[in-house]
């Protein structure tokens, strides 16, 4: 019995399936190619060496699972595959992400039995690996010939290119392959940094003189504003369109009715379901930043950023991050003067979940500190609204202006919503929060404008990235609405060329850019 559940682990380990939707009975019924070259070759070693061998390919096998298993993780959270070299510094913020969000005790939790999971792995493939050596020694010649058959089935297969659960071959090598691409991301990682400190170097506004730099916004108040998650699903798919675009139309319309115009387009996000400070700086300096390393040699070089232009051009520059529960030493090089954070916002409610503060209370907050001040200079904000921050639940209510205080009152829409351990027990719940999360949001940014904003405000909006597969689907883009908001019309006939739609709300055939390719626009066409 012993010898089966090895054999079963092993045969499991090798042909895993690269994605969790992937996974079910039928989707391991296939012939490993590495299994098959592994037995061949411990059976003609002599002893010593092959339980050398046996060892060293237990460890590898186990070392192979576990990046599986880390793949599978970040397709289901990022959309993407795990990279070795640059997303262990990622281990921090999925700890806190838990401890804010089920408590630090779940999160202890979770690192342990993560911990327990990496142990029990090596242990028990290195083990199941040397018994099934010793068994196959053992009756050698009935293992050779299972070796020689299963060898010409696994070509035949290969060949005739059979499934039985699509898209996973019998004929299985993915193991193999596996190993080999995680091997070869290293030497690409490394040519990457290169390349890309090379691609940073040129930059068309870096000498740019403060007196030519964003003209056409002299004396206006900008906001460029991040909504959290507010991807272009949360526009077109019919789980969440009717709500939200009511949302957005209404916005319109209110928005006309106080001197307003808006147009709206899509940008294609570096990232997808996390990873928002990607998107921002992607945004901000006009360059592809879709991983840790690009953002670190980003921050050390003196690449001009929207913030960044703001400051140089002599206005004041704010940052208003709700999200953010620690110092960031990176605001110098974005060129933030003073920095509201999680710390300083003055918010003494509880938490919602992930989110420290609901949005109203962050722009509220930005009004009493900042926009509200009398006989101040020009300001440029970046905004960063985090309640529709994944995990969705629980979703503040908007209230008036007047009734936010010090957050306090919002304590009892905690109190009263069950937290997300329970909530994400069931699907619908977890959608039904994302949408109700997002109309949210842009209630409270355009109620904001509303109650706040005059004939200077500058107002742009987009998303960071397209939410969790769990909200979007599979195969949805990278795509993420953004908005220009304004009541002097001067500041959009700017624009024009652009080709943006009327209104809060792009339709399916408003212009795509990718967001890297926003900042020279920007620049170029307020600029002089």
């Amino acid at each position: 019995m012993t010898t089966v559940l090895a054999a079963l682990l092993v045969l499991a380990a090798l042909v895993l399936p690269h994605e969790v939707g992937q996974i079910s009975p039928a989707g391991f019924v296939r012939i490993p190619v590495e299994g098959l070259a592994g037995l061949a070759i411990l059976l003609v070693l002599p002893p010593r060496p092959r339980r050398v061998v046996a060892l060293l390919g237990g460890l590898l096998l186990a070392l192979v699972t576990l990046l599986r298993i880390l793949d599978m993780g970040f397709l289901v959270t990022l959309v993407r595959p795990f990279d070795p070299v640059l997303d262990w510094v990622l281990a921090d913020d999925a700890f806190s992400f838990l401890a804010d969000s089920v408590g630090l005790a779940g999160a202890i939790a979770a690192a342990v039995a993560a911990v327990l999971l990496v142990v029990a792995v090596f242990v028990l493939l290195t083990r199941s690996v040397l018994r099934l050596t010793r068994v196959a020694i053992a009756h050698r010649t009935a293992s050779a010939r299972a070796v020689a058959v299963l060898s010409v089935v696994w070509l035949a297969c290969a060949v005739l290119g059979v499934q039985i659960v699509a898209p996973l071959p019998v004929a299985s090598r993915s193991a193999a392959a596996l190993a080999w691409q995680k091997a070869m991301q290293v030497p690409a990682t490394m040519r990457d940094e290169q390349a890309f400190a090379q691609q940073a170097r040129v930059d068309a506004f870096r000498d740019t003189p403060p007196g030519r730099l964003l003209t056409g916004l002299r004396g206006k108040d900008v906001m460029l504003t991040f909504v959290e998650s507010y991807g272009r699903s949360a526009v077109e798919d019919p789980r969440y369109a009717p709500q939200v675009d009511a949302t957005l139309d209404a916005g319109t319309r209110s928005l006309a009715a106080a001197g307003y115009s808006a147009r709206s387009a899509f940008l294609t996000s570096p990232v997808a379901g996390g990873g928002s400070w990607l998107a921002h700086a992607t945004f901000g300096s006009g360059l592809w930043i879709d991983d840790e390393q690009r953002d670190r040699s980003l921050t050390a070089s003196d690449r001009l950023t929207l913030t960044s232009a703001f400051k140089k051009a002599d206005w004041q520059t704010v940052g208003v991050m709700p999200g953010t529960t620690a110092a960031w030493p990176e605001s110098r090089f974005f060129g933030i003067d003073t920095v509201y954070d999680a710390r300083n916002l003055g918010y003494r409610g509880l938490n919602f979940s992930w989110s420290p503060m609901p949005d109203q209370y962050a722009l509220a907050a930005y009004q009493r500190t900042e926009h509200g001040k009398p006989d101040r200079g020009p300001q440029m904000a970046e905004v960063v609204l985090t309640s529709s921050h994944v995990p969705w639940t629980p979703v503040p209510k908007l209230v008036p202006w007047d009734a936010v205080g010090d957050g306090s009152g919002y304590d009892a829409t905690v109190r009263a919503t069950d937290p997300p351990d329970v909530v994400w027990q069931d699907p619908q719940r977890v959608r039904d929060g994302y949408r109700d999360s997002i109309v949210y949001s842009l209630d409270s940014l355009i109620s904001w404008v509303q109650t706040y904003g005059d004939e200077n405000l500058v107002l742009v909006f987009l998303g960071d990235h397209q939410p969790l597969p769990i909200i979007t689907g599979d195969g949805a883009s990278r795509d993420v609405p953004i908005t220009i908001v304004a009541r002097d019309r001067s500041v959009l006939d700017r624009v024009s060329s652009w080709g943006w739609q009327d209104g809060l709300h792009p339709g399916p055939t408003a212009p795509v850019w990718r967001m890297d390719a926003f900042r020279d626009r920007f620049l170029t066409a307020f600029g002089s």
